[in-house]
């Protein structure tokens, strides 16, 4: 029982901190998938190396698109989940919907 509690506040605090920091979550994926891609295509001794970086690139594309996508999946379920009221946008929002021009 106690493991799955300190499973769950780890995911807890995971996701917290890939909210707080969504940016620099997809940098370092991005930058982890094109290592990671040069690597692979490196192994392969038959390939050029203009289409071993080609392919590096379009794996980060991919994976750059991926990590936005779940960046504003978390954003998302985050506002949805929250109160409005704590959400310092939200007071600013209602200001400006109030004001006439």
């Amino acid at each position: 029982m106690t493991n799955m509690a300190e499973s769950k506040t780890t995911m807890e605090s995971a996701r917290h901190w890939v909210a707080e920091h969504k940016l620099r979550t997809v940098g370092c994926l991005w930058l982890s998938g094109i290592t990671g891609s040069i690597a692979y295509n490196w192994s392969r001794p038959t390939m050029k190396t203009s289409v071993r970086l080609i392919h590096a690139r379009l794996h980060a594309q991919a994976l750059t698109l991926a990590a936005l996508v779940g960046a504003a999946t978390v954003e998302y379920f985050d506002r949805k989940s929250a109160p409005a009221k704590d959400d310092p946008r939200a007071k600013f929002s209602l200001q400006n919907s109030s004001h006439k021009h």
